[in-house]
Formats: structure tokens, C-alpha cells, sequence
């Protein structure tokens, strides 16, 4: 990692743009429940690395509400960390995994190129080349931000391993439920009923080209459940909604919260899977040959759909980040990714 793991000042500093290269502000969480900006020094540009300037960052808005909460269990903080996490949980930590910018220096062939990176929210940093994904000349770096999402989506589907003419349900129309749903629905035959309690969503359904339904409007007797609400509740629909021998997959982190499910009902007698997925690890049927890498360039490839630019659902400056994300955190609104924008 080519920048240093030494924290910033513990003082706080006011962000003003800066044209020396060799500095660099990152958003943290400070405190569960409080963000702020800080400027730090990034270590020197080393053989072998890039300096990116960023041009986009997305929020993640259920994990990164949990770690802005301080709602990571300790059991997790070890797993939990993102690639290029600087502090500890609960805080200070700089934690992000959304990064879209432009190479300035490193070597020859990614010089001036548009990248992906698994990186916090910084204005700047410096990794290892190895560490940043060219976008594909037909995505925009705009829509590169939904990658991560696609990403776990795509995982997901390969740890779900639906069938040709499944009918297949999934609840929570979020980003990761939505890029499921839209990736469930391009397999031939199959039937995909997008599943929300906001009415107002389904106009996403529309643009994805799957049905939209509220839980009560639900075909039910599915072969595939896909849970992606992030709600316990969202999770116990989908149980009903399973048909006899179905899976239902668990795509929702739920942190510290504990969840209640109704197993003594028809859980045994459909004889159903329950099955989670993280995108931490390659789907087992696809590992001896897919390494994370080409998982996530195969993502990249997919945002070449315009469509799924309905998905980012606002914009806003870099500076705004911190009221922004104890917003977001604090309670539910129509956002579905929110893209941050950096002058």
C-alpha cells in the first residue's frame, strides 16, 4: 500500500483546495455518528504505483451507514476492513470502497486513464497499479460508481445459481436488489418480480425490465429469493414467499442488530435453503477460475447499460460529505446510491 498508514493530525482541519500533489483530504468518521474532512500527507509515488485524482465517489449506504453508526460488531472489524482503510473501528476510521478518478502519474500505459479503485473518500491518493481497474471506453466514469454494487449483485447470482424459466423474487429495491434484479432478469425465461413497500420505486423496475410488486402484490411459490432490503422484515417475506425447496439467498448486512426469523412456520415443511452471500469472497462454483479482479472488470463491462444510470439517485460536492452521510445514516429516504462529486 503506497500510502502511509500513519493517522492524519488529530486536529481536525477546515478543507480548501490545495494544488500541491503531495497533499491530499479524506473523509472520517471521527466518531460514531459524526464525519468530518482531513488533510494528510501521502507518502512518496514509489515505482510500480499510480496517483489518482478523484473525480467520483459513491456511498455505499448500507454498510457505510453501519460503520458511520459505529454498528460493526468487533467480531467483524478484522473482515470488515476495506481495502484501503486507514484507522480502527468504530473510529477514527477512513472507510469507503467507491472510487472513480484519473491516473497523473504512474506508469506510461495508465497515465491520463479513467479508473476504478477500491478507495475510500479521498481527493488524492497513491496505490499500487495493480490496485486500479480501467473503465471500459463505453462507461463513463459518472456510472463507474455503481461497480461495487454490481459487483456484490453479480456474486450474488453466482452463489444463487438460478436456472433457465426460474421465477425469481427479489425484495429491496436498493442498488444491489435492483442490479440483481436486472441480472436475474437477462437470463432467458426466467420471471423476476422486484419486491419493495415504497410504490414509489417502481418506476426502477420499469427501466430494468422486471415486474414490480409490493410484498402483499407478490406472486409467491418462487424458486429463487434474492433479500436485499436490509430490513428483518424484508427477510421474513422472503421466507414466505419461497416455494418448496427453494433458496433464498441473503444478500443485507444487519451489523450488531440481531434478527428474528419465523422458522417453526413453513421453513422445514417446504424444506427451504437459506443461504448468505458476501462479496468478500468469489462464489465457490466460480472460484477455482475467477479471481476478484476479473470478478470486478466484468462488472465494469456490464455499467456499459445507460439504463442503469436511474440507479444514482443524487449528486453532491465533496465538501458536503459529512452532513451528508450522518443524513443518510440517520434515517430512510428515497436515495438509492448517492455520487459525490469532486472539483
Amino acid at each position: 500500500m503506497a500510502e502511509s498508514n500513519r493517522k492524519p493530525e488529530d486536529r481536525e482541519r477546515d478543507w480548501a483546495p490545495t494544488q500541491d500533489r503531495d497533499q491530499a483530504t479524506a473523509f472520517w468518521v471521527m466518531a460514531p455518528g459524526r464525519g468530518a474532512l482531513r488533510t494528510e500527507t501521502l507518502a512518496p509515488l514509489q515505482a510500480g504505483e499510480v496517483e489518482v485524482r478523484t473525480c467520483y465517489t459513491g456511498i455505499s449506504r448500507g454498510t457505510e451507514g453501519l460503520v458511520f453508526r459505529g454498528e460493526v460488531p468487533p467480531s467483524q472489524f478484522d473482515c470488515m476492513r476495506a481495502p484501503f482503510q486507514a484507522g480502527e473501528f468504530p473510529a477514527p476510521v477512513k472507510y469507503g470502497y467507491i472510487n472513480v478518478g484519473q491516473v497523473e502519474a504512474g506508469p506510461d500505459e495508465l497515465r491520463g486513464r479513467l479508473v476504478f479503485c477500491l478507495y475510500p473518500h479521498q481527493t488524492r491518493y497513491r496505490v499500487p497499479a495493480t490496485a486500479v481497474h480501467p473503465l471500459p471506453p463505453a462507461v463513463p466514469a459518472a456510472r463507474a460508481v455503481l461497480a461495487a454494487h454490481l459487483e456484490t449483485a453479480l456474486n450474488g447470482l453466482w452463489d444463487a445459481a438460478p436456472r433457465l424459466g426460474d421465477r425469481i423474487a427479489v425484495i429491496g429495491a436498493g442498488a444491489v436488489g435492483c442490479l440483481s434484479a436486472w441480472l436475474a432478469a437477462r437470463i432467458p425465461g426466467c420471471q423476476v418480480e422486484l419486491i419493495d413497500t415504497n410504490p414509489d420505486r417502481a418506476h426502477l423496475a420499469s427501466a430494468l425490465g422486471v415486474r414490480f410488486c409490493t410484498p402483499a402484490q407478490a406472486s409467491g411459490d418462487a424458486d429463487l429469493v434474492i433479500h436485499a432490503s436490509g430490513n428483518p422484515a424484508g427477510l421474513v417475506t422472503a421466507l414466505a414467499l419461497a416455494g418448496f425447496e427453494a433458496t433464498v439467498l441473503e444478500l443485507s448486512w444487519f451489523g450488531s442488530h440481531a434478527v428474528a426469523l419465523p422458522l417453526g412456520e413453513a421453513f422445514h415443511q417446504r424444506r427451504l435453503l437459506l443461504r448468505s452471500s458476501q462479496v468478500g469472497s468469489v462464489a465457490s462454483a466460480q472460484r477455482p477460475r475467477w479471481d476478484q479482479r476479473r470478478r470486478l472488470n466484468l462488472a465494469l463491462h456490464l455499467l456499459s447499460e445507460p439504463a442503469l444510470e436511474i440507479l444514482i439517485t443524487g449528486e453532491s460536492g465533496f465538501t458536503e460529505l459529512p452532513a451528508l452521510l450522518a443524513k443518510l445514516a440517520r434515517a430512510p429516504d428515497d436515495t438509492i446510491l448517492q455520487r459525490v462529486r469532486y472539483e
